[in-house]
Protein backbone atom coordinates (compact mmCIF):
# COMPACT_ATOMS: atom_id res chain seq x y z
CA UNK A 1 0.00 0.00 0.00
CA UNK A 2 1.46 3.43 -0.88
CA UNK A 3 2.39 5.57 2.06
CA UNK A 4 -0.08 8.34 2.88
CA UNK A 5 1.15 11.89 2.67
CA UNK A 6 -0.67 14.80 4.28
CA UNK A 7 -2.01 17.51 2.02
CA UNK A 8 -0.07 20.73 1.97
CA UNK A 9 -3.18 22.65 2.95
CA UNK A 10 -3.40 20.79 6.26
CA UNK A 11 -0.90 21.04 9.08
CA UNK A 12 -0.76 18.12 11.44
CA UNK A 13 -2.42 19.01 14.72
CA UNK A 14 -1.58 17.57 18.14
CA UNK A 15 -3.28 14.24 18.73
CA UNK A 16 -6.02 14.08 21.34
CA UNK A 17 -4.38 13.12 24.60
CA UNK A 18 -7.44 11.72 26.30
CA UNK A 19 -7.95 7.98 26.15
CA UNK A 20 -11.05 5.91 26.25
CA UNK A 21 -12.09 2.61 27.67
CA UNK A 22 -14.54 0.26 26.00
CA UNK A 23 -16.92 2.01 23.67
CA UNK A 24 -20.40 2.83 24.91
CA UNK A 25 -23.11 3.38 22.31
CA UNK A 26 -24.81 6.03 24.43
CA UNK A 27 -21.81 8.32 24.67
CA UNK A 28 -22.49 11.76 23.30
CA UNK A 29 -19.07 13.31 23.19
CA UNK A 30 -20.50 16.49 24.70
CA UNK A 31 -18.70 18.81 27.07
CA UNK A 32 -15.09 17.90 27.82
CA UNK A 33 -15.39 14.26 26.72
CA UNK A 34 -13.51 13.09 23.61
CA UNK A 35 -15.71 12.69 20.58
CA UNK A 36 -14.34 9.30 19.51
CA UNK A 37 -17.22 6.91 20.12
CA UNK A 38 -15.27 3.91 18.88
CA UNK A 39 -12.17 3.23 16.78
CA UNK A 40 -11.66 -0.34 15.64
CA UNK A 41 -9.18 -2.10 13.38
CA UNK A 42 -10.37 -4.99 11.18
CA UNK A 43 -8.56 -7.48 9.00
CA UNK A 44 -10.25 -10.03 6.73
CA UNK A 45 -13.62 -9.09 8.23
CA UNK A 46 -12.62 -9.66 11.86
CA UNK A 47 -11.81 -7.28 14.66
CA UNK A 48 -8.11 -6.94 15.41
CA UNK A 49 -8.14 -4.28 18.11
CA UNK A 50 -9.96 -1.26 19.51
CA UNK A 51 -7.34 1.45 20.11
CA UNK A 52 -8.02 3.98 22.84
CA UNK A 53 -6.84 7.05 20.91
CA UNK A 54 -6.65 8.29 17.37
CA UNK A 55 -2.86 8.20 17.56
CA UNK A 56 -2.91 4.49 18.46
CA UNK A 57 -5.38 3.87 15.63
CA UNK A 58 -3.09 5.55 13.11
CA UNK A 59 -0.05 3.65 14.37
CA UNK A 60 -1.73 0.24 14.33
CA UNK A 61 -3.18 0.83 10.85
CA UNK A 62 0.33 1.54 9.57
CA UNK A 63 1.50 -1.70 11.18
CA UNK A 64 -1.29 -3.64 9.41
CA UNK A 65 -1.33 -2.30 5.82
CA UNK A 66 -3.91 -4.94 4.85
CA UNK A 67 -6.31 -3.85 7.61
CA UNK A 68 -9.18 -1.39 7.75
CA UNK A 69 -9.93 1.25 10.38
CA UNK A 70 -13.49 2.22 11.30
CA UNK A 71 -13.55 5.39 13.38
CA UNK A 72 -16.80 6.74 14.79
CA UNK A 73 -16.98 10.38 15.95
CA UNK A 74 -19.73 12.39 17.56
CA UNK A 75 -19.48 16.17 17.19
CA UNK A 76 -15.69 16.14 16.88
CA UNK A 77 -13.44 19.10 17.52
CA UNK A 78 -11.49 20.85 14.77
CA UNK A 79 -8.29 19.38 16.20
CA UNK A 80 -9.55 15.84 15.77
CA UNK A 81 -10.80 16.48 12.24
CA UNK A 82 -7.52 18.14 11.28
CA UNK A 83 -5.65 15.15 12.64
CA UNK A 84 -7.79 12.76 10.59
CA UNK A 85 -7.43 14.95 7.50
CA UNK A 86 -3.65 14.91 7.77
CA UNK A 87 -3.45 11.16 8.38
CA UNK A 88 -5.92 10.01 5.73
CA UNK A 89 -5.34 12.77 3.17
CA UNK A 90 -8.92 14.04 3.34
CA UNK A 91 -9.88 16.89 1.06
CA UNK A 92 -10.13 20.24 2.79
CA UNK A 93 -13.60 20.99 1.34
CA UNK A 94 -14.98 17.71 2.68
CA UNK A 95 -13.45 18.35 6.10
CA UNK A 96 -14.89 21.85 6.12
CA UNK A 97 -18.36 20.41 5.42
CA UNK A 98 -17.90 17.81 8.15
CA UNK A 99 -17.20 20.54 10.69
CA UNK A 100 -20.58 22.13 10.07
CA UNK A 101 -23.98 20.49 10.34
CA UNK A 102 -27.02 21.39 8.21
CA UNK A 103 -25.61 20.00 4.97
CA UNK A 104 -27.77 18.66 2.17
CA UNK A 105 -27.47 14.91 1.43
CA UNK A 106 -24.79 14.42 -1.19
CA UNK A 107 -22.02 12.17 -2.44
CA UNK A 108 -18.67 13.59 -3.52
CA UNK A 109 -15.58 11.76 -4.71
CA UNK A 110 -12.19 13.27 -3.94
CA UNK A 111 -9.63 11.01 -5.58
CA UNK A 112 -9.81 7.65 -3.81
CA UNK A 113 -12.03 9.00 -1.01
CA UNK A 114 -15.79 9.18 -0.96
CA UNK A 115 -17.50 11.83 1.14
CA UNK A 116 -21.17 11.12 1.88
CA UNK A 117 -23.68 13.27 3.76
CA UNK A 118 -26.83 11.52 4.99
CA UNK A 119 -29.91 12.76 6.83
CA UNK A 120 -31.25 10.17 9.25
CA UNK A 121 -34.78 10.39 10.64
CA UNK A 122 -36.66 8.94 13.58
CA UNK A 123 -40.28 9.23 14.68
CA UNK A 124 -40.88 10.48 18.21
CA UNK A 125 -44.11 8.97 19.53
CA UNK A 126 -44.74 11.31 22.45
CA UNK A 127 -44.74 14.65 20.56
CA UNK A 128 -45.78 12.92 17.32
CA UNK A 129 -43.05 14.57 15.27
CA UNK A 130 -40.09 13.60 13.09
CA UNK A 131 -36.57 14.24 14.37
CA UNK A 132 -33.76 14.54 11.83
CA UNK A 133 -30.08 13.81 12.37
CA UNK A 134 -27.04 14.30 10.20
CA UNK A 135 -24.24 11.90 9.40
CA UNK A 136 -21.03 12.49 7.43
CA UNK A 137 -19.07 9.50 6.14
CA UNK A 138 -15.53 9.39 4.72
CA UNK A 139 -14.75 6.17 2.84
CA UNK A 140 -11.21 5.43 1.65
CA UNK A 141 -9.20 2.40 0.59
CA UNK A 142 -8.58 1.25 4.14
CA UNK A 143 -10.71 3.42 6.40
CA UNK A 144 -14.23 4.52 7.22
CA UNK A 145 -14.82 7.65 9.31
CA UNK A 146 -18.31 8.52 10.51
CA UNK A 147 -19.11 11.94 11.94
CA UNK A 148 -22.44 12.35 13.70
CA UNK A 149 -23.92 15.75 14.56
CA UNK A 150 -26.97 14.35 16.40
CA UNK A 151 -28.06 11.33 18.42
CA UNK A 152 -29.46 9.62 15.35
CA UNK A 153 -28.52 7.36 13.73
CA UNK A 154 -27.20 4.86 16.27
CA UNK A 155 -24.31 3.23 14.40
CA UNK A 156 -23.51 0.77 17.19
CA UNK A 157 -26.15 -1.59 15.73
CA UNK A 158 -24.52 -1.25 12.29
CA UNK A 159 -21.14 -2.11 13.75
CA UNK A 160 -22.52 -5.17 15.54
CA UNK A 161 -24.24 -6.33 12.35
CA UNK A 162 -21.04 -6.07 10.35
CA UNK A 163 -18.94 -7.79 13.03
CA UNK A 164 -21.48 -10.63 13.08
CA UNK A 165 -21.06 -11.01 9.31
CA UNK A 166 -17.29 -11.26 8.63
CA UNK A 167 -17.83 -12.23 5.01
CA UNK A 168 -19.62 -8.96 4.33
CA UNK A 169 -17.18 -6.91 6.42
CA UNK A 170 -14.28 -8.49 4.52
CA UNK A 171 -15.51 -6.72 1.37
CA UNK A 172 -13.98 -3.55 2.82
CA UNK A 173 -15.00 0.07 3.39
CA UNK A 174 -17.64 0.00 0.64
CA UNK A 175 -19.45 -2.75 2.54
CA UNK A 176 -19.47 -0.56 5.65
CA UNK A 177 -20.87 2.31 3.58
CA UNK A 178 -23.60 -0.03 2.32
CA UNK A 179 -24.46 -1.07 5.91
CA UNK A 180 -24.68 2.59 6.98
CA UNK A 181 -26.88 3.47 4.00
CA UNK A 182 -29.07 0.46 4.71
CA UNK A 183 -29.44 1.44 8.37
CA UNK A 184 -30.37 5.02 7.50
CA UNK A 185 -32.93 3.88 4.91
CA UNK A 186 -34.37 1.22 7.24
CA UNK A 187 -34.75 3.97 9.83
CA UNK A 188 -37.17 5.71 7.48
CA UNK A 189 -39.67 2.81 7.70
CA UNK A 190 -41.05 3.61 11.21
CA UNK A 191 -41.09 7.29 10.25
CA UNK A 192 -43.26 6.53 7.23
CA UNK A 193 -45.59 4.43 9.40
CA UNK A 194 -45.82 7.17 12.02
CA UNK A 195 -46.55 9.85 9.44
CA UNK A 196 -49.21 7.66 7.80
CA UNK A 197 -50.90 7.30 11.20
CA UNK A 198 -50.71 11.07 11.73
CA UNK A 199 -52.34 11.72 8.36
CA UNK A 200 -55.15 9.29 9.20
CA UNK A 201 -55.74 11.13 12.48
CA UNK A 202 -55.65 14.50 10.72
CA UNK A 203 -58.31 13.38 8.23
CA UNK A 204 -60.57 12.42 11.14
CA UNK A 205 -59.93 15.76 12.86
CA UNK A 206 -60.61 17.72 9.67
CA UNK A 207 -64.07 16.21 9.19
CA UNK A 208 -64.66 16.42 12.94
CA UNK A 209 -64.28 20.19 12.82
CA UNK A 210 -61.27 20.42 15.14
CA UNK A 211 -60.08 24.07 14.95
CA UNK A 212 -56.47 23.13 15.86
CA UNK A 213 -56.04 20.77 12.90
CA UNK A 214 -54.78 23.50 10.55
CA UNK A 215 -51.69 24.04 12.67
CA UNK A 216 -51.01 20.31 12.82
CA UNK A 217 -51.31 20.02 9.03
CA UNK A 218 -48.88 22.90 8.57
CA UNK A 219 -46.30 21.47 10.99
CA UNK A 220 -46.49 18.00 9.44
CA UNK A 221 -46.16 19.54 5.96
CA UNK A 222 -42.94 21.26 7.04
CA UNK A 223 -41.62 17.94 8.34
CA UNK A 224 -42.45 16.31 5.01
CA UNK A 225 -40.47 19.01 3.22
CA UNK A 226 -37.47 18.10 5.40
CA UNK A 227 -38.15 14.41 4.80
CA UNK A 228 -38.14 15.02 1.05
CA UNK A 229 -34.81 16.81 1.34
CA UNK A 230 -33.44 13.79 3.19
CA UNK A 231 -34.72 11.06 0.86
CA UNK A 232 -34.88 12.51 -2.65
CA UNK A 233 -31.11 13.15 -3.07
CA UNK A 234 -30.41 9.58 -1.90
CA UNK A 235 -31.98 8.21 -5.08
CA UNK A 236 -29.47 10.04 -7.25
CA UNK A 237 -26.60 9.24 -4.87
CA UNK A 238 -27.23 5.50 -5.02
CA UNK A 239 -27.64 5.55 -8.78
CA UNK A 240 -24.30 7.35 -8.94
CA UNK A 241 -22.72 4.59 -6.86
CA UNK A 242 -24.26 1.93 -9.09
CA UNK A 243 -22.97 3.71 -12.19
CA UNK A 244 -19.43 3.29 -10.86
CA UNK A 245 -19.67 -0.44 -10.14
CA UNK A 246 -17.65 -1.46 -13.21
CA UNK A 247 -15.15 1.38 -12.96
CA UNK A 248 -14.26 0.76 -9.33
CA UNK A 249 -14.62 -3.03 -9.38
CA UNK A 250 -17.40 -3.30 -6.81
CA UNK A 251 -18.06 -6.85 -5.60
CA UNK A 252 -21.11 -8.44 -7.25
CA UNK A 253 -22.74 -9.36 -3.94
CA UNK A 254 -22.27 -5.81 -2.71
CA UNK A 255 -23.81 -4.56 -5.94
CA UNK A 256 -26.96 -6.56 -5.17
CA UNK A 257 -27.12 -5.12 -1.66
CA UNK A 258 -26.74 -1.54 -2.93
CA UNK A 259 -29.40 -2.07 -5.59
CA UNK A 260 -31.74 -3.31 -2.86
CA UNK A 261 -31.09 -0.16 -0.82
CA UNK A 262 -31.74 1.94 -3.93
CA UNK A 263 -35.12 0.22 -4.39
CA UNK A 264 -36.06 0.93 -0.79
CA UNK A 265 -35.00 4.56 -1.09
CA UNK A 266 -37.05 5.00 -4.26
CA UNK A 267 -40.10 3.49 -2.56
CA UNK A 268 -39.65 5.70 0.51
CA UNK A 269 -39.16 8.82 -1.61
CA UNK A 270 -42.37 8.07 -3.50
CA UNK A 271 -44.24 7.58 -0.21
CA UNK A 272 -42.96 10.91 1.10
CA UNK A 273 -43.98 12.66 -2.12
CA UNK A 274 -47.42 11.08 -1.71
CA UNK A 275 -47.63 12.28 1.90
CA UNK A 276 -46.84 15.84 0.91
CA UNK A 277 -49.45 15.76 -1.86
CA UNK A 278 -52.01 14.26 0.52
CA UNK A 279 -51.33 16.97 3.11
CA UNK A 280 -51.75 19.65 0.45
CA UNK A 281 -55.11 18.18 -0.52
CA UNK A 282 -56.17 17.83 3.12
CA UNK A 283 -55.23 21.45 3.75
CA UNK A 284 -57.37 22.48 0.76
CA UNK A 285 -60.30 20.39 2.00
CA UNK A 286 -59.91 21.84 5.50
CA UNK A 287 -59.90 25.38 4.10
CA UNK A 288 -63.06 24.57 2.13
CA UNK A 289 -64.78 23.14 5.19
CA UNK A 290 -63.77 26.13 7.29
CA UNK A 291 -65.12 28.48 4.60
CA UNK A 292 -68.38 26.54 4.43
CA UNK A 293 -68.70 26.69 8.20
CA UNK A 294 -68.05 30.43 8.19
CA UNK A 295 -70.61 30.91 5.41
CA UNK A 296 -73.15 28.89 7.39
CA UNK A 297 -72.50 31.02 10.46
CA UNK A 298 -72.80 34.22 8.43
CA UNK A 299 -76.03 32.94 6.88
CA UNK A 300 -77.41 32.14 10.33
CA UNK A 301 -76.46 35.61 11.55
CA UNK A 302 -78.07 37.17 8.50
CA UNK A 303 -81.26 35.18 9.00
CA UNK A 304 -81.33 36.13 12.66
CA UNK A 305 -80.82 39.78 11.70
CA UNK A 306 -83.61 39.57 9.12
CA UNK A 307 -86.02 38.07 11.64
CA UNK A 308 -85.05 40.73 14.13
CA UNK A 309 -85.69 43.46 11.56
CA UNK A 310 -89.12 41.99 10.82
CA UNK A 311 -90.00 42.06 14.49
CA UNK A 312 -88.76 45.63 14.78
CA UNK A 313 -90.95 46.60 11.81
CA UNK A 314 -94.03 45.09 13.44
CA UNK A 315 -93.32 46.74 16.77
CA UNK A 316 -92.68 50.10 15.09
CA UNK A 317 -95.89 49.82 13.03
CA UNK A 318 -98.11 49.09 16.03
CA UNK A 319 -96.36 51.77 18.02
CA UNK A 320 -97.16 54.32 15.27
CA UNK A 321 -100.77 53.11 15.01
CA UNK A 322 -101.28 53.39 18.77
CA UNK A 323 -99.48 56.74 18.89
CA UNK A 324 -102.08 58.46 16.64
CA UNK A 325 -105.16 58.07 18.94
CA UNK A 326 -102.93 58.81 21.90
CA UNK A 327 -101.90 62.10 20.30
CA UNK A 328 -105.51 63.09 19.46
CA UNK A 329 -106.77 62.07 22.89
CA UNK A 330 -103.96 63.94 24.59
CA UNK A 331 -104.69 67.17 22.73
CA UNK A 332 -108.41 67.07 23.41
CA UNK A 333 -107.79 66.06 26.98
CA UNK A 334 -106.11 69.39 27.76
CA UNK A 335 -109.53 71.01 28.50
CA UNK A 336 -108.54 74.54 27.56
CA UNK A 337 -111.42 77.08 27.63
CA UNK A 338 -110.70 78.35 24.16
CA UNK A 339 -110.72 75.05 22.31
CA UNK A 340 -113.71 75.40 19.89
CA UNK A 341 -114.18 71.70 19.53
CA UNK A 342 -115.03 71.35 23.23
CA UNK A 343 -118.33 73.18 22.74
CA UNK A 344 -119.44 71.24 19.70
CA UNK A 345 -122.21 68.78 20.11
CA UNK A 346 -120.47 66.39 17.78
CA UNK A 347 -116.98 66.99 19.18
CA UNK A 348 -116.66 63.67 20.92
CA UNK A 349 -117.86 61.57 17.97
CA UNK A 350 -115.59 63.65 15.70
CA UNK A 351 -112.52 62.89 17.89
CA UNK A 352 -113.32 59.20 18.02
CA UNK A 353 -113.84 59.01 14.26
CA UNK A 354 -110.61 60.95 13.67
CA UNK A 355 -108.64 58.53 15.81
CA UNK A 356 -110.19 55.56 14.03
CA UNK A 357 -109.50 57.01 10.59
CA UNK A 358 -105.86 57.74 11.45
CA UNK A 359 -105.34 54.24 12.90
CA UNK A 360 -106.97 52.50 9.93
CA UNK A 361 -105.01 54.63 7.47
CA UNK A 362 -101.70 53.81 9.18
CA UNK A 363 -102.64 50.11 9.31
CA UNK A 364 -103.37 50.08 5.57
CA UNK A 365 -100.09 51.88 4.77
CA UNK A 366 -97.96 49.48 6.89
CA UNK A 367 -99.84 46.47 5.53
CA UNK A 368 -99.04 47.52 1.98
CA UNK A 369 -95.35 47.93 2.90
CA UNK A 370 -95.46 44.40 4.37
CA UNK A 371 -94.54 45.63 7.82
CA UNK A 372 -97.57 43.87 9.34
Amino acid sequence: MPERRPRAAWRRQPEPSASRGPARPDETGAGDQPSVVQATLYRDGRKVSSPDTLADTFRQLREHPDGMAWIGLHRPSETELHSLAAEFDLHELAVEDAMEAHQRPKLERYGDTLFVVLRAARYLDAPEEVDFGELHVFVGRDFVITVRHAEAPDLSAVRRRMEDNPALLALGPEAVLYAILDAVVDGYVPVVAGVQNDIDEIETEVFGGDPAVSRRIYELSREMVEFQRATRPLVGMLHGLMAGFAKYGTDEELQRYLRDVADHVTHTSERVDGFRQALTEILTVNATLVTQQQNAEMRALAEAGFEQNEEIKKISSWAAILFAPTLVGTIYGMNFDHMPELHWAGGYPFAVVLMAVVCVSLYVVFKKKDWL
